[in-house]
């Protein structure tokens, strides 16, 4: 079985960007007239492939030729024959799934465990002298999934034609219709043909909607209602320029019966299906940038055990950046935010992506305006240093931007009175229990949205949350004896002026454990406008330590009230 392991840089580039057929290599030991063809050639590059094919390993192989057939796409087949060694082809397969997993922050691949059930499914199922899968019934199944509808004629039969096909009844060989009402970048209420014109079991995908018809090749049987009136020839059927085998219609012949939409769709739903977002990926491993589109962006630490540590990464993008469109009253954007954690040697841990939707009625357009859209993603890491990608893309504008940086994540020690990164928001709320871990913002059971800006006007409440570790707990009691004292003190520049200082103990707040979570809001109507910091003075009356994390905020007049017409 082939293992799980990460992405190498070098994998993922070739993951995200393919190689150009140029590249390929050409085969040393072969002096034959392909030698004398153009390196970009048809022939020479497959000929390349072929070779390369040959030199995998047995699993390697299977997984390409067997596993990931059908789904995997021309740019990544040719990048992962070009890798060198085992190493780089199980973190390329490890890239692939990631690369489709709906949920990445999960152990499991849901994406990965459908597409094998769905082998699994068509093996059982559709095998006719060869596996299912590699049937036509078997390969659609893989791609799409099972159809929304089935319409089943096992054994053929007497049937009726519909009017396009010409009327009349005739006997047919065994076929099936599966409808789809909606295929990504297929199109709506998808109707696929299967016929088994060998009676073996073995349907085959159609483009001849009359290809069923088992009498079309017998004289004077089976004959549409044109040709038993004598107003048309049978054997006009096989002279048709449309690819079909229909006799002539009673009422004409619907637009889907057109034949390059015909050839259009069945070369779509055989082809490797659309990636999510897959535009955006690529801007993050070659740093093209366009239109750039500015946002603030910020990692919070919490301690989830002594060896993971839960990251919400926070995004703000100002909606005076986003590009609205009027319908019906109400103005809507829209933003893809796709991000990336890696090692610093390129193996990657997560990826995300999202939509984020933001819909104003006119009248309150103006307003929205000046404020922000924000968006959380957390993900759980181990301690250490790592890269974090991010790209935001306005899909109405086009725009986009992006920003890489670094993230250290912080070692929780299980001896030493430590915080989580303190956070200032505008929102501090308890939820319902249903709602735990679920959504943005949440933490436990409680939603913290942070500002990230850190300015609030005087009519607002600054919110404070913070998680201490490891307080001390008596031995007799099993409790914690600890004091929080709130300092406020307005930094004007040449001498802080403390504004308000309040103080609590485990205690009052009924949190008397190892761990304890502060929640405060601050009121902040008695403020001038200023920047100030916040300090909280934490006291471990048992063991005597002392420790006092800080943030920084500003505090600003609300603004005007925005005009309307």
């Amino acid at each position: 079985m082939i293992s799980r392991k990460s992405v190498s840089v070098g994998a993922l580039l070739f993951l995200s960007l393919g190689l150009s057929s140029g590249l390929l290599a050409r085969p040393q030991s072969d002096t034959s007239q392909d030698d004398q063809a153009p390196a970009n050639s048809p022939k020479v590059k497959q000929k390349s492939d072929r070779r390369l094919l040959k030199e995998l390993d047995t699993p390697y192989r299977k997984w390409l030729e067997e596993d990931v057939v059908y789904i995997i796409t021309d740019q990544e087949r040719k990048a992962f024959l070009q890798l060198s060694t085992n190493e780089e082809r199980e973190q390329f397969i490890e890239a692939f799934w990631q690369r489709r997993n709906t949920d990445p922050e999960s152990a499991d691949n849901d994406y990965k465990e459908e597409h094998y059930r769905r082998i699994a499914y068509t093996d059982e199922h559709f095998a006719s002298g060869i596996p299912g899968w590699k049937t036509d019934r078997g390969r659609v199944y893989i791609i799409w999934g099972p159809p929304d509808s089935i319409e089943s004629h096992p054994s053929g039969g007497t049937y009726e034609r519909t009017q396009e096909e010409g009327g009349g009844e005739t006997s047919t060989y065994p076929f099936e219709i599966w409808n789809y009402r909606y295929l990504e970048g297929v199109g709506q209420n998808v109707n696929l043909e299967f016929v088994d014109t060998s009676m073996s079991g073995e349907y085959h995908l159609t483009m001849d909607p009359c290809e069923k018809d088992a009498l079309a090749k017998v004289p004077n049987a089976g004959l549409t209602l044109p040709e038993s009136m004598g107003i048309s020839d049978k054997s006009e059927r096989f002279t048709n320029t449309d690819g079909t085998t229909c006799g002539a219609p009673l009422a004409g012949r619907p637009a889907s019966w057109n034949e390059f939409d015909r050839i259009s769709q069945f070369a779509k739903v055989q082809a490797p299906p659309p990636l999510k977002f897959k535009d955006l990926e690529p801007l993050v491993t070659t740093r093209v940038l366009r239109n750039q589109l500015s946002f603030a962006y910020r990692t919070d630490f919490m301690r989830v055990t002594s060896d993971t540590v839960l990251v919400p990464i926070t995004i703000q993008i100002p909606n005076r950046q986003l590009t609205f469109q009027s319908k019906e009253g109400v103005h809507s954007a829209v933003l893809e935010v796709f991000g990336r954690v890696s090692t610093i040697t390129g193996r990657v841990l997560q990826t995300f992506e999202d939509t984020i939707n933001r819909d104003f009625p006119e009248s309150l357009l103006r307003q929205s305006l000046q404020g922000q859209s924000v968006y959380q993603k957390a993900v759980p890491l181990r301690p250490g240093l790592y890269r974090l990608d991010l790209v935001v893309k306005d899909v109405h504008s086009g725009n986009v931007g992006t920003t890489y940086t670094s993230i250290r994540v912080p070692r929780y020690d299980e001896d030493k009175l430590t915080t989580s990164t303190m956070i200032l928001a505008d929102q501090i709320e308890r939820i319902s229990s249903k709602q735990i871990g679920l959504g943005q913002f949440v933490i436990g059971d409680t939603k913290v949205r942070p500002r990230l800006d850190q300015t609030f006007n005087t009519e607002e409440r600054l919110g404070v949350y913070l998680q201490i570790y490891n307080l001390s707990v008596d031995e007799k009691t099993h409790k914690s004896d600890v004091d929080f004292a709130y300092i406020v003190t307005l930094e004007d520049g040449t001498e802080n002026k403390e504004i308000m200082r309040k103080s609590e103990t485990s205690a009052e707040l009924g949190q008397t454990g190892q761990q304890v979570t502060l929640e405060k809001l601050v009121t902040l109507a008695p403020f001038e406008p200023g920047k100030y910091k916040i300090t909280v003075q934490i006291t471990d009356k048992l063991n005597k330590q002392t420790i006092s994390p800080t943030a920084e905020f500003t505090v600003r007049m609300p603004a005007p009230p925005t005009a309307t017409n």
